[in-house]
């Protein structure tokens, strides 16, 4: 009987609210950058967005900080991707500034590939060495004073909760830029949403926050080493049944 009335509410009254706040945060969110600092209006608005979002569906919601991660220090931030909902939980209670690194083809939803763009957040081009070498650029420019970037080094969300291998982009950057990575561990997005259901369950979200992994050199080991590390530090928060 609860499974029937949270879906009828998620259709009746939560669909309906989450539309026009998305709607109103992407206006929002291109006004404020254009009229202020994109630095504050492409992360505060998404914030509250994503809080609103996981309230509103009434989800629980458990955040494991870590003491090692400084606040005026930029990291390029390596997560799992469970689902959809890993977006609302990073966003709304990661608790650092950070702009998304993104498929280049997200810049298309009406609204809020508009909102993306006047935001800062990072579209991904690969379309060839030049293009690749102005998104390292335009990274390079971003990770100032604090500012992070989010990266889902498996490319796109699990179809069965285990995670996928990674690939190397948000790594290679690291290295190039000489930042330091730090894993993120998202579990129980995977149950509210799976890539392959219409309908959302109540389940608990958790985000870990793991140990920085700080460059020890410069080259293709020293990315293959960080990728390695990152990969088992985030697999190590997981449920046994979600482990590779």
């Amino acid at each position: 009987m609860g499974k029937i009335l949270y879906r009828i509410y998620q259709v009746c009254i939560a669909l309906p609210i989450l539309l026009v706040l998305t709607l109103l945060t992407a206006i929002v969110t291109i006004i404020g950058s254009f009229v202020g600092s994109a630095h504050f209006w492409g992360y505060y608005p998404g914030k509250i967005w994503s809080q609103l979002i996981c309230r509103i569906l009434l989800l629980p919601i458990k955040v494991n900080n870590n003491q090692q991660v400084k606040t005026n220090q930029s990291y390029i931030f390596v997560a799992n991707h469970q689902g959809a909902f890993d977006i609302f939980l990073i966003y709304g209670f990661l608790g650092r500034n950070f702009k998304w690194m993104m498929k280049k083809s997200l810049r298309t939803i009406p609204f809020v590939g508009k909102a993306c763009q006047s935001a800062g957040h990072i579209f991904v081009d690969k379309s060839g060495p030049k293009k690749i070498q102005e998104t390292i650029e335009q990274a390079r420019h971003t990770l100032i004073d604090g500012t992070s970037l989010v990266v889902f080094p498996e490319g796109s969300r699990t179809y069965t909760g285990k995670m996928r291998p990674f690939k190397k982009g948000a790594f290679q950057l690291a290295d190039e830029l000489q930042l330091p990575i730090v894993p993120l561990t998202i579990d129980g997005s995977f149950e509210i949403l799976p890539r392959t259901s219409k309908f959302i369950k109540r389940r608990r979200m958790t985000l870990t926050m793991h140990d920085p992994i700080y460059p020890q050199g410069q080259g293709p080991e020293d990315i293959k080493e960080t990728m390695e590390k990152a990969y088992e530090a985030i697999q190590s928060r997981l449920p046994e049944k979600y482990k590779d």
